[in-house]
């Protein structure tokens, strides 16, 4: 993991602390309420957002403005904020809106910052159930109900014992799709659409993969940074850079990463 001045990567958490703290009322304000409504960002699909989502995302940008003006910004609902620093933060307001608007608590905030190469510090917060995961310079926990325990992945086992995550077969073309199946047949236990939440669950030692497509940076940089923390490993299925989103495939460890990497690559071409 990517390691800064010691003065700075004490700022760049408190500003990541700050960022999650001011999200969380935001979102639990519209959270299983009757009145929630959404937009459909796309018209040829369903890709919901709601004034959670934008008014969270407008409260972590009113920090960074305040406390990180040189830094840029990448946000799902309000885009790209060039910065001179070297560093951008990316924002997830509501990563699982769908879940938001069911009342499911598999949504979580995703808080990312790094540079052109990856992110350095990622946060995986949940507010209703009150978790926040944390991954970057030489730590990883979570604070939840049961106070601060430390995170670390599974140790290695076999993909026949794997429990594997997905958004399949709601997100992907129908060559990944297969490709995910192709894993999902040697896993021992398949589970669906926990959104950001399973990708916590591999850092807490709960699972061993997650497999999606069609991901955006915002999806995926806060989650990469817990888990590479807490001792996984997070690239697309050829095994290359997963920082900018598309196909991802985060594991506990690197023998059940090659093993589920090698079943993905033979299935898509």
């Amino acid at each position: 993991m990517k390691r800064f001045d010691p003065t700075l990567e004490t700022q760049l958490i408190d500003c990541a602390t700050a960022l999650a703290e001011a999200a969380r009322p935001v979102t639990l304000q519209h959270f299983r309420t009757s009145g929630l409504v959404s937009d459909n960002k796309n018209p040829a699909g369903f890709d919901p957002v709601t004034e959670g989502d934008r008014q969270a995302e407008t409260a972590m940008r009113h920090i960074l403005a305040q406390r990180r003006p040189e830094d840029g910004i990448l946000g799902e609902e309000f885009g790209h904020h060039a910065g001179t620093s070297g560093l951008t933060w990316v924002l997830d307001p509501i990563d699982g809106t769908r879940a938001f608007l069911a009342g499911a608590p598999t949504w979580g905030v995703l808080i990312a910052v790094g540079d052109d190469s990856g992110p350095a510090l990622g946060v995986i917060d949940q507010p209703y159930i009150r978790e926040r995961f944390f991954g970057g310079f030489g730590q990883a926990w979570c604070d939840g109900p049961s106070g601060r325990v430390p995170l670390a992945t599974r140790p290695p086992r076999p993909l026949s014992d794997a429990i594997l995550f997905t958004t399949f077969p709601e997100v992907g073309s129908d060559t990944e799709r297969a490709a995910f199946q192709g894993v999902a047949r040697q896993a021992r236990l398949t589970r669906y659409g926990m959104d950001c939440y399973a990708y916590a669950l591999i850092a807490c030692g709960q699972a061993d993969l997650v497999i999606e497509a069609g991901l955006n940076a915002y999806d995926i940089q806060g989650p990469m940074a817990v888990i590479e923390a807490a001792g996984g490993i997070v690239t697309d299925w050829r095994g290359g850079p997963a920082h900018q989103g598309g196909r991802v495939i985060a594991a506990a460890n690197r023998e059940v990463h090659a093993e589920a990497l090698k079943v993905l690559s033979q299935a898509d071409p």
